[in-house]
């Protein structure tokens, strides 16, 4: 049994984070996400990550990777195979898959590429420079004399 939890305090307690707020009410809300393909998510730097996901028999005509409102939607769509195989043990999932992940602010998609059946995604945060930490200098007279109404 999954309990609701009641958000609204987040929404009159945080101005600008209503977001956020929106984020944790739809990931309680949010079905259980299947577990295949197996993926590892990995700080490569402060501000780079990679996404690696095991697509092991996936060609990457089969693959499509898609970034649309911070979230990044990984797809593999597999095309049917010949019907006359017959397998003794059939271990490899050749099943069709979509894998979606949740991108913060600033995160961009740099690129992505596949290496011994593991596709690799990978990320970086760009900080614009407007949020970046900045030095102010502190001047003997204020700038704004003369300008405050009185």
């Amino acid at each position: 049994m999954r309990t609701s939890k009641d958000l609204s305090p987040l929404y009159r307690s945080f101005i600008g984070f209503d977001h956020l707020a929106g984020l944790i009410d739809q990931a309680s809300r949010a079905e259980k996400q299947p577990s295949y393909p197996p993926y590892n998510i990995e700080s490569l730097s402060e501000n780079s990550y990679r996404i690696s996901m095991a697509v092991a028999g996936f060609a990457e005509s089969e693959l499509d990777i898609e970034s649309k409102q911070n979230t990044l939607i990984v797809t593999g769509t597999k095309i049917k195979s010949d019907a006359s195989r017959n397998f003794l043990y059939q271990g490899i999932a050749e099943r069709n898959f979509e894998r979606k992940f949740q991108l913060g602010d600033h995160v961009k998609i740099i690129g992505a590429f596949m290496e011994n059946g593991l596709l690799h995604i990978d990320l970086e945060r760009e900080i614009p420079e407007a949020l970046k930490p900045r030095k102010i200098a502190i001047n003997g007279k204020s700038l704004l004399e003369g300008k405050i109404p009185e």
